[in-house]
């Protein structure tokens, strides 16, 4: 594994005891663009309120324009989606993994297993992927997606899903240029902050 790291550029390695994983650094970039370097680490419970701010904003960001603005408030909760994180965190369910930038959180990453229904146990999931809207085009979603690849391959994992809102053009152009591919034959409506919205699925093999 370290020849490996040293082979693809990460040029830093710590292990972290009180959680899940060990965190890296490795040359951030934009597809096919150099730029600069951020930390990828495991979150800790302190990091909580930082993720649910990345996470509220973005969120907020991405679906301006996309639903009424009133309905926007229902998402707004930095509270709730604190509280969400904290035991995701606290319980690794799902491994959740920060991009640091500086001293500042700029990013998260939460993945594990499949939570669809008749999924192979060979089949990883990302949950969510947020950058902050300040870092948008920046690589943070790059780093973080290499460091979930690299964490469900490390659990045996040989596909990665992700599920995507239908109108969200940015998330599925990034997904899909990371290599992931619509199944839109599970196209679904899904409820989130009290908001209907229409998803798909995309797909991937990890090697």
């Amino acid at each position: 594994l370290l020849k490996w790291l040293q082979r693809a550029g990460i040029s830093e390695i710590r292990v972290f005891t009180d959680n899940c994983r060990l965190s890296f650094s490795t040359p951030s970039f934009r597809f096919g663009f150099s730029m600069s370097n951020y930390q990828v680490r495991p979150a800790t419970l302190r990091d909580a309120k930082a993720i649910a701010q990345i996470h509220t904003a973005s969120a907020l960001e991405a679906y301006r324009g996309i639903v009424p603005d009133d309905q926007l408030k229902s998402m707004s909760s930095v509270e709730k989606r604190q509280a969400y994180w904290r035991e995701a965190i606290e319980y690794c369910e799902p491994q959740v993994q920060v991009a640091i930038d500086g001293d500042k959180i700029v990013g998260f990453v939460g993945f594990d297993r499949s939570r669809d229904e008749k999924s192979r146990q060979t089949t990883g999931e990302v949950w969510a992927i947020y950058a902050a809207p300040s870092h948008w085009n920046k690589g943070v979603g790059v780093t973080l997606w290499d460091a979930a690849r690299e964490g469900l391959l490390e659990e045996g994992c040989t596909n990665v899903t992700v599920w995507v809102p239908l109108r969200n053009e940015r998330a599925l152009r990034f997904h899909e240029l990371a290599g992931f591919k619509r199944e839109m034959s599970t196209a679904k409506t899904s409820i989130i902050g009290g908001i209907k919205i229409e998803e798909v699925r995309l797909k991937r093999p990890l090697n």
